[in-house]
């Protein structure tokens, strides 16, 4: 069945309910994890919002947001690795969420590879 919205698309999914986790997550380290925070939360954020952005726009335009998101979510597995690497982030936990973003990447990478084979999305009005 092709995607008519972009909240048919497994990896935005994924990504959207790995986001709320990564803010809980950030709220537990200290003041002098601010930067840390700010880019872990923001890297993660970044993910769905370009699947969203870009899945208006024409097949080129949309796998260049899908690069973009893919970028943001090898950034975000590198600040989950400095947080825990200066334990700020269980490692454990850390572990999992990186193995969670590996699956959004790997999702996100074959949804690039194979876009052009699908129709154009349909418009709502």
């Amino acid at each position: 069945m092709p995607i008519s919205h972009f909240d048919q698309i497994d990896a935005y999914q994924r990504s959207k309910r790995l986001y709320p986790q990564i803010v809980k997550l950030t709220q537990t380290f200290p003041s002098h994890g601010w930067h840390l925070k700010d880019q872990l939360c923001r890297s993660a954020n970044s993910i769905h919002a370009n699947i969203a952005e870009g899945f208006s726009r024409s097949p080129a335009e949309f796998k260049m947001y899908l690069t973009r998101a893919l970028g943001s979510c090898n950034e975000t597995k590198s600040h989950i690795e400095d947080a825990i690497n200066i334990e700020l982030l269980d490692q454990v936990a850390g572990r999992n969420l990186i193995d969670e973003y590996t699956v959004v990447g790997k999702q996100i990478y074959r949804l690039r590879e194979k876009w052009n084979v699908f129709p154009k999305p349909t418009s709502d009005i």
